[in-house]
Parts: structure tokens; sequence; C-alpha cells
């Protein structure tokens, strides 16, 4: 099938690469020239057949917004528009209300992979109505991997991003979860050899896992982390993630204090640790560093 595909990125031009292997045909757009097959997306919706399939993978929000406003100006009835970004799931609905007025059907596909995805494939959770998501299904054959999973149908509209937000939020837990091992082995003056101990956890126990993996290898390249400042931003799912939970009264200790510790990881110097360091001098007379060094 003919797919246009907009945004080129380190995820969109892996993606592209992967669907032509397959046999299909894509054309691509994006504001860096070099890697368009389009000049614009006029360009690109005069180079597909109808019924077309626009795939949009550019960030969410604001920049979404835009495409979508812009596609639904260019696009005829019949078409397929593919929101495979990071999107708000309560972003879909509104999409897909636009689009569906002038009878363009839309699709969320979260889309997990990362730099790898060109060769292990991606995994695709998406919504949407089963007729549309038909229109789409050899470009979710062609990049999801080898096998019968890593690709669900997740529900209606906003289904997908969900099913995605849901899986970053998991994700923050296991990064943390391993991350505080890691600095526990480091402080811990018996233990010799950490990147070996998280080595020995690849095979045979029951924390093994790609990120394990991904770990292993980040102590390969600095076996300390000696180069890496402590530092760590959000992307936005984590805190979705938390704002859904408080909205369907969930509980979700370890996906939520995982994003706070990402908020404390900001601060050189913490206000609340100010405030705690005073406390614990005023009721227990323990010593307080101050700013230029002294006690």
């Amino acid at each position: 099938m003919q797919l246009g595909l907009i945004g080129l990125g380190k995820m969109g031009g892996n993606m592209r690469e992967r669907i032509r292997r397959a046999g299909h045909t894509v054309v691509g757009y994006d504001h860096n020239p070099e890697l368009s097959d389009a000049g614009s997306l006029s360009e690109l919706v005069e180079k597909l057949e109808a019924p077309r399939t626009v795939w949009v993978m550019v960030p969410a929000g604001a920049p979404t917004q835009s495409v979508i406003d812009d596609l639904a100006k260019l696009l005829q009835p019949g078409d397929t528009v593919v929101d495979g970004g990071n999107s708000r799931w309560t972003d879909d609905e509104r999409h897909a209300a636009e689009l569906g007025g002038k009878d363009i059907g839309f699709v969320d596909a979260g889309v997990s992979g990362g730099v790898w995805g060109l060769e292990n494939g991606y995994a695709l959770m998406v919504g949407g109505a089963a007729e549309h998501i038909a229109r789409v299904q050899p470009v979710f054959d062609a990049l999801k991997p080898e096998g019968p999973y890593g690709y669900v149908h997740a529900g209606g509209v906003g289904a997908g991003h969900f099913s995605k937000m849901v899986h970053n939020g998991i994700e923050y837990a296991l990064m943390q979860a391993y991350a505080e091992g890691w600095e526990l082995l480091e402080k811990a003056d018996s233990v010799t050899d950490v990147r070996e101990v998280f080595r020995s956890w690849q095979e045979g126990t029951v924390i093994r896992s790609w990120l394990l993996d991904l770990a292993v290898d980040a102590l390969d390249e600095d076996e300390h982390l000696d180069a890496v400042k402590g530092v760590a931003q959000d992307s936005g799912e984590g805190r979705w993630t938390v704002e859904a939970a408080i909205d369907h009264a969930v509980p979700l200790p370890a996906i939520t204090a995982s994003l706070f510790a990402r908020f404390a990881s900001r601060q050189d110097d913490s206000p609340q640790m100010k405030m705690i360091a005073q406390l614990r001098n005023q009721f227990g007379g323990h010593a307080v560093e101050s700013t230029d060094g002294g006690r």
C-alpha cells in the first residue's frame, strides 16, 4: 500500500525504512528538506492515490494539532489519518471528531521501540474503529516485530495512546527501581564489582529484562556513570499516567514516586531538603551543612 508519513526524525525515519523494506510505498515529509520526499503537505497528499492514509509522527500538542488541521483541509472523504506520536488520549477524541466531520478516519497508535525499532520492530497499541484500522493494517503488520506479539487493537479512539501512556508509566517505575538498586550497590563497601552484579542478573533471574540489558550496556561504556550528570527529564506520559490514576481513583505509588524522583533530580540545591535538614537540627541537634561548606 501507499503511506504518507509526516515527521522523519529518529523514529519516523526508521519507520519509513522498515515499511519500505516490507514492500510498501512511503512518501515522507519533514521540515528538513534533505529528509523529505515531498516539498510540502499538499505535495505529499497529491502523490498518494485515494483512498489515502497519512501517518503523523510529530511532537504531541500544538505541532500535532497544526498538522491535523492542515490535513483536514487537504484530505478527502474516505482517507485516514494515523497519529503515531505520544499525544494525550483526550486529544485523540478531539482529532477524531474534527476529521470525522469530513468523513476522514482517525486512528491513534502508541508506538514503542525507540532507535531499535528498525531492526527489532515496534510494539503497537492502536485505537479507533475497526474499519479505519483495517485500512492501515498492512502498515501495522510491517512495523510490528516478527511473531504473534507486539500489536493490539486496544479499543476505541484514544485507547492506543492511553495504553502507551500506561506503558511509559510502568517504564518510569522499572527504570527507577534499577537506578535505586544500582546506587545502593555502589554505596556498599562489600560489593566490589557492581557492573558484574547487574550482568549476573541478565540470565535466570526474575528481574531480567531489556531495560536491564541496556543498563549493562551503559555500565560497559562508563562503569560508574561518572560522565553523566544526575538529571532526568520527563516526556509527559508519566504525568498523564498519574493524573489518570487520580481521575480513576487507582493507587499508583511506584509510578508516582518515580515521576517525583525525576523532579527532584533537577534540583541542585533542593528547597525541601533545606527544610528537612533544619527540622532534623531542631528536634535532634543534627548538623546542618551551610552553603559555604561549613556546619
